[in-house]
């Protein structure tokens, strides 16, 4: 199993989930950039999620305004 918590209203992996699953392309993008970086970075999980960062704020950045407010006062998921 993997986690993960946050403190209420951080909604940030819920707004990449989204952006991933409306637009597959993105979504191949992503699994392009994991498989990549798998190899060099199979025994440092610390660099392996550094090297992802700026991918994910990108997109997570587009999905808060696609999906403006969908978790605005407590909206389910």
């Amino acid at each position: 199993f993997h986690l993960h918590l946050r403190y209420e209203g951080d909604n940030d992996e819920l707004y990449f989930r989204d952006e991933l699953q409306a637009h597959p392309s993105i979504a191949k993008d992503y699994e392009t950039l994991k498989l990549s970086l798998w190899k060099p970075f199979q025994y440092d999980r610390d660099a392996y999620t550094a090297h992802k960062t700026d991918f994910i704020k990108r997109y997570t950045l587009i999905a808060k305004e696609e999906f403006k407010g969908k978790y605005e006062n407590n909206r389910p998921y």
